[in-house]
């Protein structure tokens, strides 16, 4: 099992880090391999459907790379191709492994990138803007995350004053890549939608807000592809006066717990889920015992919790309890540079 992670790396984000730092996984202990250098800022990577090819924006920049994973787990640099617009932040691969969809935050487009043969990218071959309040303004897209059945594009943008606190929701052509919008749910006013998640079924989806410092629950129709909130639940302690930032959301595989990371508080809040409703219930905050945890994963039996603090430099694995949901650090810590996501390949 080999574990990427990706970080920042320029001066203007203060950063430490270097490229893609490798782990191999080898008796349950983390191995150390390599860094792959890359252009600046590889600060968010995704896998295709195969696990054959790694592809990561460069934040804070215009460009998306393709790399090669090799049987050793290193990776063979392919080619790196326009994001179509300023600081792409997230990126996706489409069910049928033709098309990779990214999300630039200052560009406020959504950009579809076809992959070829070899898993390299070509160029973008459609691009959907999210419009701005004024003819200046962009909406700020952080994310672009398909529904379960690959056919539905759901996208946080998180206006910033200058565009549209909302998710919108695209029907996903997957033979040309084409995105046509079908609905939007307006968030609260200076919440900042940043990610969501989706439960298996299909039928529900949790919105992680930075500003708000909250999550929304969401009924999702998808004969429709019509979003409903239902629920609004803190991220951080009611008696906490000081400022918040939350970032990451997750729900564990067992879906009967969801995960949000708080960063200035520096904490993993944990929810439990309803069964039979979907609405959730905070049941503890645990510190993230570093600085600024940005990005969280689960790893893939879900036994572990795996957080990077930006800004400590560190991912710090916690065990996490399937009966309880509660949170326990593993006295295993991971120094790297900067991190900001962590993919896996089994």
């Amino acid at each position: 099992m080999y574990v990427y992670i990706g970080c920042r790396t320029t001066e203007e984000r203060n950063a430490r880090g270097k490229g893609i730092t490798i782990y191999e996984i080898k008796d349950d202990k983390w191995v150390y391999k390599e860094t792959i250098n890359t252009k600046a800022n590889p600060s968010y990577l995704t896998l295709d459907n195969s696990q054959q090819y790694l592809y990561t924006v460069h934040g804070d920049f215009n460009d998306v790379s393709a790399f090669k994973i090799l049987k050793n787990g290193s990776l063979e640099y392919l080619n790196t191709v326009s994001a179509t617009g300023k600081n792409p932040v997230y990126l996706t691969c489409n069910k049928n492994n033709k098309f990779i969809f990214v999300a630039t935050l200052q560009g406020g487009t959504i950009a579809t990138l076809p992959i070829k043969d070899d898993g390299s990218l070509g160029e973008s071959v459609h691009v959907f803007h999210l419009d701005g309040l004024t003819s200046e303004g962009v909406s700020h897209a952080h994310q672009c995350e398909l529904d379960k059945t690959g056919e539905y594009l759901f996208v946080p943008t998180q206006g910033r004053n200058i565009g549209y606190e909302r998710i919108w929701v695209f029907k996903v052509n997957n033979d040309t890549g084409e995105l046509t919008l079908v609905s939007f749910v307006t968030a609260r006013s200076y919440a900042e939608p940043r990610h969501i998640v989706v439960s298996n079924d299909n039928t529900r989806v949790y919105l992680i807000n930075e500003k708000g410092n909250d999550v929304t629950y969401y009924n999702f129709d998808s004969e429709g592809g019509i979003l409903t909130p239902l629920q609004i639940v803190n991220t951080l302690p009611e008696t906490y006066v000081g400022e918040g930032q939350a970032s990451a959301i997750a729900l564990h595989p067992n879906e009967k717990f969801l995960y949000a990371t708080n960063r200035i508080h520096d904490s993993i809040t944990a929810y439990r889920v309803n069964k039979e409703t979907g609405y959730i219930s905070i049941l503890s905050w645990t510190p993230s015992l570093g600085k600024t945890p940005r990005f969280f994963r689960f790893s893939l039996d879900g036994s572990k919790l795996l957080v990077a603090n930006e800004d400590s430099d560190t991912i710090r694995v916690f065990y996490v309890s399937p009966e309880n949901g509660s949170l326990t650090f593993m006295d295993e810590t991971i120094k790297t540079g900067s991190p900001t996501c962590i993919a896996i390949k089994d």
